[in-house]
């Protein structure tokens, strides 16, 4: 194991339909069933897979910034993850989409800005060989 640069900290009471809080208090969310897993999707919370969502778009956005200034490019970017939960033969399972633009490039050096992203983010190595990630790219 490396050293621990930050360690983030959060409880969850009541799973799926209940509440997330992280232990400095910034992140204090309701939760509640996607329709699409059976819930009432209640206005003005969330769930676990927008969370997911969320921080890989942010983590995987940061990293892009990173392999752009590495490669001595000026881009800007936006990141939309879109993660999905599936029923699998033993259980459930997640997939993400990763939905890349950047402008200042070609799209050949986006591509390859991503593929380098995809290296380095911690939340693309921590599912790497478990969840299947598909990635679209597009050079503005």
């Amino acid at each position: 194991m490396g050293i621990a640069l930050y360690t983030a900290e959060a409880t969850a009471l009541g799973g799926r339909k209940g509440h997330v809080k992280s232990s400095d208090g910034n992140l204090d969310l309701d939760l509640s069933m996607p329709k699409g897993l059976g819930g009432k999707e209640v206005k003005g919370t969330t769930n676990p897979e927008q969370l997911f969502s969320a921080g890989y778009a942010a983590c995987f956005d940061s990293a892009l910034q990173l392999s752009a200034r590495k490669a001595k490019k000026q881009t800007t970017s936006a990141v939309t993850a879109k993660v999905s939960i599936e029923k699998k033969l033993k259980g459930f399972g997640l997939s993400v989409e990763l939905y890349v633009e950047i402008e200042g490039v070609t799209q050949a050096e986006a591509e390859e800005l991503v593929d380098q992203a995809h290296e380095v983010c911690p939340y693309s190595r921590a599912i790497e060989g478990n969840v299947k990630v598909k990635k679209t790219v597009k050079a503005l």
